[in-house]
């Protein structure tokens, strides 16, 4: 990251709000991530702010003298490989979007450090802007498919499999909803008290908005070093100690679950070997078991040193998508994911996150997160999991009930 030397005490209520709110009423982009203290292995996201209004080309994110901040939409693959996307699509998003921020900050609990000029009349106006009493989030959201659908789904993708054309597949649902008025700043504060997530994200794009609260890192470089860390592996956490500790160890022990987890990392070794120095890639750690708020999470961590001169273009055209929100074989398993699926994924399922100018990145995968476009009046957010030959389509359908159970709580107000 570039350095934030000067430091400016908020010793004010509310401050992280005040300046989201102060900062969307003057630039077109906006983008907050949070870590939440969390103990990730190679860290979670930093506490950065970034404002701006100049809106980057598909020709200037590719060049490494700027910075900047944005989203591969997961639609992005069809420029990767000969792939289409002909689904229900709720509003339209860009398959690239990424600004240049004029603002950056490191924040802190007591205040924030900048590398930009910062004058006593900005401070002053974020200390004084008002944050709304009633904050409209609520929102009514339906499914695209009815649970009986989705049993029936399951059921042809184990057929696929059976087949030989897939071994897993991350097959997601998706729900939505239609809105008056909608506040995105809110939404985002209010879901980070219900599910406090490593890679915590609010990015605003003109009227279009990210809500995130996504527990993974699709890839983090850090000067020669690619990090891949696929999740795979989910269990419910235990309202008491004892039921907490078998939940975990039923996950650790879980043949089904090491298996998903396992062709993932698989797929992300051979996927990072394709822009890596030979034998280079090693898996840091496998079957890592991790707490979050309301899920234990099965996290498996792939490193390998890139090869020199090897350009941005590339390490993402060889790993975009995420494995995890694919499954494996990653090319035909999409081709099963567009007919089987009932919505254009559009920004879910693909990353987010920075680059630096010194070629430096780190993107989240796009998942227990709302997308709302305040044009349109409309929101959705899809969840999935991976279906194997041996997954019980029932437990599948609770998996993705218990993975969107934050955002439900948030849109419902339960």
């Amino acid at each position: 990251m570039n350095k934030f030397p000067i430091f400016y005490p908020m010793n004010f209520p509310k401050w992280k709000e005040k300046l989201s709110y102060w900062a969307e009423e003057k630039f077109q982009f906006i983008a907050l991530t949070q870590g939440n203290d969390h103990d990730y292995p190679q860290g979670p996201f930093d506490n950065l702010f970034f404002a701006g209004n100049t809106e980057l080309s598909e020709d200037e994110l590719w060049q490494s003298q700027l910075f900047k901040v944005g989203i591969f939409g997961y639609d992005f693959k069809n420029q990767i490989e000969q792939l289409t996307s002909q689904n229900l699509e709720y509003f339209p998003l860009p398959e690239l979007c990424f600004f240049e921020p004029e603002m950056a900050l490191q924040l802190t609990p007591d205040g924030f450090y900048t590398s930009t000029e910062f004058s006593e009349a900005h401070l002053y106006e974020i200390a004084n802007q008002a944050i709304p009493e009633q904050a409209l989030f609520l929102c009514q959201v339906n499914p695209e498919i009815t649970r009986e659908e989705y049993l029936d789904r399951v059921h042809r993708i184990q057929n696929e499999i059976l087949e030989g054309n897939t071994y897993e597949i991350n097959f997601c649902q998706s729900f939505s909803g239609s809105f008056d008025s909608w506040n995105p700043v809110a939404a985002f504060f209010r879901l980070n008290e219900l599910s406090k997530m490593p890679f915590a994200a609010l990015f605003k794009a003109k009227n279009q908005w990210l809500i995130s609260a996504s527990p993974e890192r699709f890839l983090k470089k850090i000067g020669s070093k690619l990090i891949a860390q696929p999740i795979k592996g989910t269990s419910r956490r235990g309202i008491q100690a004892e039921e907490d500790s078998k939940n975990r160890d039923k996950l650790i022990s879980s043949e089904k679950e090491r298996a998903e987890n396992l062709m993932i990392t698989d797929l992300m070794r051979n996927d990072l070997a394709r822009v890596s120095q030979t034998g280079s890639v090693k898996v840091e750690e496998l079957f890592g078991i991790y707490p979050f708020p309301r899920v234990w999470q099965m996290i498996s961590t792939v490193s390998s040193a890139v090869r020199p001169g090897v350009s941005l273009k590339e390490i993402i055209h060889a790993t975009f998508p995420m494995g995890s929100m694919t499954g494996a074989p990653k090319i035909s398993t999409m081709k099963i994911i567009e007919r089987e699926e009932c919505f254009k994924r559009g920004w879910f399922s693909g990353a987010f996150g920075w680059i630096d100018t010194s070629g430096n990145f780190d993107f989240s995968v796009v998942i227990r997160s709302i997308i709302a476009d305040l044009e349109a009046k409309k929101l959705y957010f899809g969840v999935g999991s991976a279906i194997t030959i041996d997954a019980s389509a029932e437990l599948e359908y609770e998996e993705c009930t218990l993975k969107a159970q934050a955002l439900f709580e948030l849109l419902r107000g339960t």
